[in-house]
C-alpha cells in the first residue's frame, strides 16, 4: 500500500479505508496526508462518501487536533446524504470521539440532514459514553417525535443510556413502552436492575420473558443468578442452574456464567455444591482468574481458610497469575489461621513475583495478620509504611491492632488505634469496651469515667450479657 500511495491510488474504498485504519494505529499522519493528496490529485477524494467520511475521521484520530475544527468539514459533506454522517458518528463514537460524534448529530439536527435509527443509536451509545445523559434525553425526545421508538436497536440504546445514567426506573419503563423488544433489550435493563441491587424486579422482568416469546441466554441467567444471591434463595438458585443445564449449550465455556453460580451457592453456605460447578469447568476455561476468584472467596467467606491456601496453591502451579483481590483472600486465611511467615511471603511476593502493588486492602490484612499472632513490633512498622502511602485502614484492621496492644500493654498505640477506629465507627461498643480495658490495665480510672461520659452522650449502652436454654413443655 506504501507504493500505492506514491504511484497509484488503489480504486477500491475498501482497500483506501483499511489503509486508513492501519495509519490512525501507527498514528501515521504523513500517510494520511499523503494518501490525501493523492485522492485530490485523481479527483477520487468525492467520488465515494465512505472514503471522504473515513478520511475526516482519520485526521481527528491521528491528530492533535491543534486548530482542527470539525465544523470546517461539513460544508464538504452533502447534506442529502446521510451516509457520510453515519460513517462520522459511528466511527467518532467507537474510536472514543464522542465529543466529535455528538457534534456531527447536532449539525445534522440543525441542517435538516435526514436521521435515521443508526444515527439515534450510534449518538445515543456516545452520549451514554460520554455521560452526556441530558443530551442523551433530549435524542431520546427527538426519537419520539421522528418515528423511531418502534426500533428495537433505539430502544436497547435508550434502555442502556438510562441505565448507565443509574435512572433504572425510566429504563424499565422504556421496555415496558417498546412494541418490539429483544433479549438485548431485556439484558440491558436486567443488567441496570441487578446493578442497582433491585432483585425482585429483576426476577419479576425474568417471569415476563417467556411471554414475550424471549428466551434467556447466559447474561439473562447470570442476572438472576445474582439476584438469587442478593435474595439469598438457594431453591431458586438450584433450579435456574438445572435450567442452565438444560438449555444452555457450552455451559463450561462460559466463564462468569460458571462464577455466579459458584458465588450463589457460595454465598448461601453451600460450599461442596459451589466446588463441585468448579470442578465440571472445563480444562480451558480453568485457566480464567475470574473462576478461582470466585472459589477462593466462597471458601474465604464460609471460614475454609485451609481450602483458600491449598486452592492458591493449586492454581499457582497451574501457571494462573493471581490479581490485588486474590491476595487479599489468601493473606485474610492466613490472618485466621495464624500463619505469619506465609503471609509475609505472600504479601511480598506480590511486588517481588507479580509487579502488583499492595493497596490498603493488603496492608490492612496483613497488620491483621501480625497483630493477631503478637507480632506488635512488626505491625506497627506496617502501619507507618501504610499511613505513609496515604492509607487510612479499616475497622477491622484497627480493631484487630487495639486488641494487639491491649494483650501486649501497648498503651500509646492502643489509643492511636482506638482513636482512628471511632473515626470511622463512633457507634462501635467493642471499641470502648477494649480501650476501657487499655485503660484499667494501666489504672487510669479518671481518663475510664471520661470514656463513660463520652459513651452517655452519645447515646451509648454496654449490652447486658444473658444466655437462656430450651426447657421441656
Amino acid at each position: 500500500m506504501s507504493d500505492g500511495t506514491h504511484n497509484r491510488v488503489p480504486q477500491v474504498p475498501d482497500v483506501i479505508t483499511t489503509f486508513l485504519s492501519r495509519s490512525v494505529q501507527s498514528r501515521n499522519l504523513n500517510a494520511i496526508k499523503k494518501l490525501h493528496c493523492n485522492l485530490l490529485r485523481t479527483g477520487l477524494l468525492f467520488s465515494s462518501v465512505a472514503v471522504h467520511a473515513k478520511l475526516i475521521v482519520s485526521y481527528f484520530s491521528s491528530h492533535r487536533n491543534d486548530g482542527l475544527r470539525l465544523s470546517n468539514f461539513f460544508p464538504l459533506l452533502d447534506l442529502n446524504d446521510v451516509l457520510p454522517f453515519n460513517i462520522l458518528i459511528s466511527d467518532f463514537s467507537k474510536g472514543g470521539f464522542w465529543s466529535n460524534a455528538l457534534k456531527t448529530f447536532c449539525f445534522m439536527h440543525t441542517n435538516g440532514v435526514p436521521l435515521d435509527s443508526y444515527d439515534m443509536c450510534s449518538t445515543l451509545t456516545a452520549s451514554t459514553s460520554s455521560q452526556s445523559f441530558g443530551l442523551g434525553k433530549q435524542v431520546h425526545a427527538l426519537v419520539g417525535k421522528s418515528g423511531w421508538s418502534s426500533s428495537v436497536f433505539v430502544g436497547s440504546a435508550l434502555i442502556n443510556l438510562y441505565v448507565k445514567s443509574s435512572q433504572v426506573n425510566d429504563a424499565a419503563a422504556m421496555f415496558d413502552e417498546m412494541s418490539t423488544r429483544n433479549i438485548v433489550c431485556a439484558n440491558a435493563l436486567l443488567l441496570g436492575l441487578t446493578d442497582a441491587k433491585m432483585w425482585t424486579q429483576v426476577l419479576e422482568v425474568a417471569r415476563t420473558m417467556p411471554r414475550l416469546n424471549l428466551s434467556c441466554d447466559n447474561y439473562t441467567y447470570s442476572s438472576i443468578l445474582r439476584s438469587c444471591i442478593g435474595l439469598s434463595v438457594v431453591e431458586l438458585g438450584r433450579q435456574v442452574h438445572c435450567r442452565v443445564i438444560r438449555n444452555t449449550h457450552y455451559i463450561e465455556a462460559d466463564v462468569f456464567l460458571q462464577s455466579s453460580l459458584i458465588e450463589m451457592y457460595g454465598k448461601c453456605g453451600l460450599v461442596e455444591r459451589a466446588l463441585r460447578v468448579f470442578s465440571a469447568v472445563g480444562t480451558r476455561s480453568r485457566s480464567d482468574i475470574v473462576l478461582w476468584t470466585s472459589m477462593l472467596s466462597v471458601f474465604g467467606r464460609n471460614g475454609y481458610y485451609k481450602e483458600v491456601i491449598e486452592t492458591y496453591e493449586e492454581m499457582h502451579m497451574a501457571g494462573i497469575i493471581p490479581d490485588e483481590i486474590v491476595f487479599v483472600t489468601v493473606i485474610s486465611a492466613c490472618a485466621r489461621t495464624g500463619q505469619v511467615k506465609l503471609g509475609i511471603q505472600y504479601f511480598e511476593s506480590m511486588t517481588r513475583e507479580y509487579k502488583l502493588t499492595p493497596l490498603e486492602e493488603h496492608y490492612g490484612c496483613l497488620i491483621d495478620l501480625l497483630s493477631r499472632a503478637g507480632e506488635l513490633d512488626k505491625a506497627l512498622n506496617l502501619v507507618d509504611e501504610m499511613l505513609r502511602r496515604g492509607f487510612i485502614g479499616s475497622i477491622g484492621m484497627w480493631g484487630a491492632l487495639l486488641s494487639a496492644c491491649l494483650e501486649r500493654g501497648n498503651l500509646e498505640m492502643g489509643k492511636f488505634a482506638a482513636k482512628k477506629a471511632l473515626d470511622m465507627d463512633p457507634q462501635n461498643m467493642g471499641v470502648y469496651t477494649m480501650l476501657s480495658n487499655l485503660y484499667a490495665r494501666f489504672g487510669m480510672w479518671d481518663e475510664i469515667e471520661l470514656l463513660r461520659g463520652m459513651m452517655k452522650e452519645r447515646g451509648l449502652n454496654k449490652d447486658i450479657g444473658c444466655s437462656w436454654i430450651e426447657v421441656a413443655g
